[in-house]
Parts: C-alpha cells; structure tokens; sequence
C-alpha cells in the first residue's frame, strides 16, 4: 500500500506499478493538501510531450494509438497512454474497454497504458484525468491521450495537451461540413485515418485542408499539416511522428513553458467551475482575480485547495 507520494526522480525510476498505484492514490485522496503539493511539484517538470487524440468514434483513434506506441518503442522511447472512457449519463459507469485493443507487451516496461473513466465530463476530461497527464508527462517521453471524441473532448485537449491531434476518416464530410463542425480552429496536427481506402482518403484530406485554410486561428506562426495514415500498413506514421515532433519543436521555440502555465490557470479556474459552478467563478472574479491566476499559473492545485479551503470557511462565517 502507496503511504506517501515518491519524488520525482523515484517515479521515473520506479515501476509501472508504482506508476499506477501513484495514479490510484490520486483518484482516492484528490482533496488532500498533499496531493496538491505533490502534483504542483511535476507542474514545474517538462519532460515529456503530450499528444492529445479526439475525433468521432470508429474513427480509429485506438488503432493508431497503438501504431504510436509500436514507432516511438522503436525509436527506444517511454510511452504512456491515457484512455479516456465515456461514462454511461444513466449509471455513471463505464466500460474502461479502450485499452483492451491496444496490442502492447504486458512485460515491457517503457509502456504504460490507464484507462479512466470521463466520469460527468461528457466528452471532456475530469480533474482526475488532468491530475494523470501531469504525472504522466513528468514520468515518459510520450504522453498519448485518446479522448471520447464527442464534442468537449477537442476543447478541453487544447487545455491540457501540448499537441492536438485531430483524426478524420474518408467519407466523413465535405469542407462545409468539416467547418460547421467547429473544430478546425483547435487542431495542431490532422491525420485522416484508413488511407489505405485510396480516392476516399485523398479526397478528406483536400476536403480537410480547405477547411484548414478558411478557419479563424490564434497565431499564425504554424501550419497545421494533414497527414494521410494507415494502421492497417504503416503507411504515414513515420510522417505524422515526425509532424509532432515538429511542432514540439515549435512551441520550445515559442514558449512551450508559457503555454503550460496558460494552461494551469485553464485548470484551477475549471476546478473552481466543477466544484463552485458559477457562483464559486462569481467570487473568484471578486477576489483579487490577478493574484489568484498567477498564483494558479506555477502552483493550480494548491491554488484550488487554498481557494476551497477560504470559501468554505467564508460560507462558514455566514
């Protein structure tokens, strides 16, 4: 039994159980001072990049994942995958199925591969998947996180991942459509899936481009590229590694550190929104909100923790 949370460079070392049981403690005691302080320590590491997944079912987020994870062991990489299941809006439950399909080496020890529930984020991510992807990328070289897919899921990746990896599979819409659907302005890499599938696969992928070039997004400074994939045969792997190592590359030079301290802030304040709702959100833009966000910026669980702790007592008071 886990007592106490292990330092850094003892998870690193450590493990896939320790891994796992580091991330089952937190599920069970997320409301601990501890466990703020412990995830607000890995904040400040920047190991790892995270690749975040979403696109609609059957899509073949999950085939992929595992041609990922087969190219990055080649290439002497550590990866861990994040899966995130859809809970059932009537039970609560969920399946937990995804890792079931990939075909990963159950005694390899530079995979490691969780599944977690999306709990009442329909699409999105909960708190306790953001908590993983924080230990996650402090541990391995490459963080994969396959979402649901279902609408949340692409805004809530741009929040919490360093790369956003849109699949779209032939037949699946025209351009028009793929811009109705909203999205174009949140990926950082397209990949259409099945190209094996031949005229339909190069069609989505001028269907998907001409959307790309008609979307409204923030900085101009980098190209979303549309890579055609095959899971089935490999084909294009190889280039889409190398499109996200590319763009990994770009936010080193951009501000990668600057963009996870934004994040963290999309983070605390998400906490206070899930716990409080709008009236928790009402009194944090009350507070001296400056202090708050930058406070959240380098530490946004024990932000969370302080926040909870001084609006309970203030609800206390009254």
């Amino acid at each position: 039994m886990l007592t106490g949370y292990p330092s850094p460079e003892d998870l690193r070392a450590g493990s896939k159980r320790l891994l796992g049981q580091v991330l089952t403690r937190l599920e069970t005691r997320a409301e601990d001072a501890e466990t703020a302080a412990f995830l607000d320590t890995l904040c400040q590491e920047t190991k790892g990049s995270v690749l975040g997944l979403t696109g609609p079912p059957g899509v073949g987020k999950s085939s992929l994942t595992d041609a990922l994870i087969k190219a990055y062991r080649a290439e002497g990489k550590r990866v861990a995958v994040l899966a995130i299941d859809p809970s059932s809006s009537v039970t609560g439950g969920a399946l937990l199925g995804d890792r079931t399909r990939l075909k990963t080496d159950p005694l390899d020890d530079g995979v490691f591969v969780r599944s977690m529930a999306a709990r009442d984020r329909l699409g999105g991510l909960s708190d306790q998947a953001v908590a993983a992807i924080t230990v996650l990328r402090a541990v391995v070289d490459r963080v994969i996180v396959e979402t649901v897919g279902i609408g949340q899921s692409e805004g809530d990746l741009k929040h919490a991942v360093d790369t956003v990896l849109l699949c779209i599979q032939p037949g699946s819409g025209d351009s028009l459509q793929f811009m109705k659907a909203g999205i174009m302005e949140l990926p950082d890499l397209v990949a259409v899936t099945k190209s094996d599938l031949g005229t339909l696969a190069r069609r989505a992928s001028s269907d998907v481009a001409g959307a790309l070039s008609l979307a409204h997004r923030e900085g101009q400074g980098w190209q979303v590229p549309v890579t055609e994939v095959s899971s089935h045969t490999g084909a294009g792997i190889a280039d889409l590694i190398a499109s996200a190592d590319t763009h990994r590359d770009y936010l080193d030079r951009t501000g990668l550190i600057s963009r996870r301290r934004q994040q963290h802030v999309a983070w605390f304040k998400d906490m206070v929104r899930t716990e409080f709702g709008r009236a928790g959100l009402g009194m944090l833009a009350g507070e001296t909100c400056g202090d708050w966000t930058s406070r959240a910026a380098d530490n946004p669980f024990e932000s969370f923790h302080a926040f909870a702790a001084q609006l309970g007592t203030r609800l206390q008071a009254t």
